[in-house]
């Protein structure tokens, strides 16, 4: 079975599309460049993780509406600029997602990790 593309996903396309849309209207094309993007995706990814700094396991399984709201417009962040990144270096998000879960299948063969958090060179 082969690997969908991006352009085999349309919520994807559309937000690919809309991101393009969002940054011309705002003359903000100047600014993305591919390491500008991927130093906003690092921030916002942190900005994420200061949601869950301090709390327990259970604690951050069972976040309260408002945290959990607060926790997905970081979520979207990221994926924004992850998307923006992948179009300005022209990468098929999807197909790179499927390429390397196929990788960690043979670096993580089940019978070896199953129930390990061990990285794959230790197990």
């Amino acid at each position: 079975m082969s690997a969908p593309d991006a352009a085999d996903d349309p919520a994807l396309a559309t937000l690919r599309e809309a991101m393009r849309r969002f940054a011309a209207e705002r003359d903000w094309d100047q600014f993305h460049s591919p390491k500008n993007l991927a130093a906003a995706l690092s921030v916002e990814a942190a900005e994420l993780l200061e949601h869950f700094q301090w709390l327990g396991e259970e604690a951050s399984r069972a976040l309260p509406a408002p945290k959990r709201e607060r926790v997905a417009e970081e979520m979207a962040d990221v994926l924004l600029y992850l998307v923006r990144l992948a179009d300005k270096l022209d990468v098929d998000l999807v197909a790179a997602a499927h390429a390397k879960l196929a990788r960690n299948a043979e670096k993580y063969p089940v019978e070896k990790s199953r129930g390990s958090a061990r990285k794959y060179d230790e197990l």
